[in-house]
């Protein structure tokens, strides 16, 4: 048995407009696919980091919030690779996005940060 790779991350947000914008127009993720599924009244966004599909935006209605702090068990956050952390933490800045310090990882010497989605989903940028 052998995993390739990690196929996609989805994603279920509570305002499809708000989280489409965050992740296409601020993020620069670019749309591969939008499909309506009317039987579920919801919406599903496919989006390629890269040239790379990767992440499935959906959409459903009445989900309930994810609990953050204190951190629950299970997936704890999602990290982009970027060659320039502090430059990336300046234009999410720039776009009013809260950014935390910038911080060096004691065991590869590599920057990080995190920051937030508009549904309080954790995401890093981690310096290649």
């Amino acid at each position: 048995m052998k995993i390739n790779k990690i196929h996609h991350i989805a994603i279920i947000c509570s305002d499809y407009e708000k989280s489409k914008q965050f992740y296409v127009e601020t993020l620069g993720f670019k749309v591969v696919e939008e499909t309506y599924r009317e039987e579920r009244d919801s919406y599903k966004l496919d989006l390629a980091i890269g040239n790379e599909y990767q992440i499935e935006l959906f959409s459903f209605p009445d989900r309930p919030e994810r609990p953050s702090y204190p951190e629950a068990r299970g997936l704890r956050h999602l990290a982009f690779e970027v060659d320039d952390v502090e430059g990336f933490k300046r234009e999410l800045e720039e776009k009013g996005i809260e950014v935390e310090p910038v911080r060096v990882d004691e065991i590869t010497g590599k920057k990080f940060t995190f920051f937030k989605d508009p549904d309080e989903l954790p995401l890093e940028l981690y310096e290649s």
